[in-house]
């Protein structure tokens, strides 16, 4: 595998850089173009659902460059070695702040007045495995991504050189896309039926 240690941080630096002056830009934009709330909505949990929401835009972004990256590990032809831990650690944080503001947002889920109540009535399959199965499995989410992030900083180069951890990282990236599309597609699709 040729995962490469990075020749100078200066490149991922202006990288980072640049995101962060686009993101300012694009948020500015949208501040003073949007009215906030149509742009949250005007329920209850409007800034929970977009917390929420937000996070897990953006781990869906993390978690396909996540597949890539895994699938170039697997074959032994992986990018600059600190391009992989840097996304895979805003992979792993994005995890964490989607899935504590799905939990967030389960609270209402919940309540009497709640989408839960309404689909125990009218369609119980719906809550069973729409959002049962899918609280269950965006949980996944969490560890399989920390612990990804964790052996690639860890273990860093050493991961050029054994073969089998590479493969574990790249086999916990897989997964992380795997229990996030199932978890961000029943997401939408509830959200689409009843939303909070």
């Amino acid at each position: 595998m040729e995962l490469r240690p990075e020749p100078g941080a200066e490149p991922t630096r202006a990288l980072w850089i640049a995101v962060a002056v686009l993101g300012l830009v694009g948020a500015a934009f949208i501040a003073v173009t949007a009215p906030l709330d149509r742009l949250l909505g005007t329920g209850a949990e409007a800034v929970r659902s977009a917390v929420h929401g937000l996070a897990a835009g953006v781990l869906m972004v993390t978690a396909t460059i996540g597949v890539f990256q895994a699938y170039r590990m697997f074959l032994g032809r992986a990018g600059g070695l600190g391009e992989v831990q840097a996304g895979s650690v805003v992979n792993a944080i994005a995890a964490v702040v989607t899935v504590v503001s799905g939990n967030w947002l389960y609270i209402p889920y919940r309540s009497a007045a709640g989408p839960r109540q309404y689909f125990l009535q009218v369609n119980p399959d719906v809550h069973k495995v729409f959002f049962e199965f899918k609280e269950f499995a965006a949980l996944f989410v969490v560890p399989l991504s920390v612990t990804a992030a964790y052996l690639l900083v860890r273990y860093g180069e050493d991961l050029a050189r054994r073969r089998g951890l590479s493969t574990v990282v790249a086999l916990l990236l897989v997964l992380v896309f795997f229990y996030f599309a199932v978890a961000f597609g029943l997401g939408a699709a509830i959200t689409k039926l009843r939303s909070v």
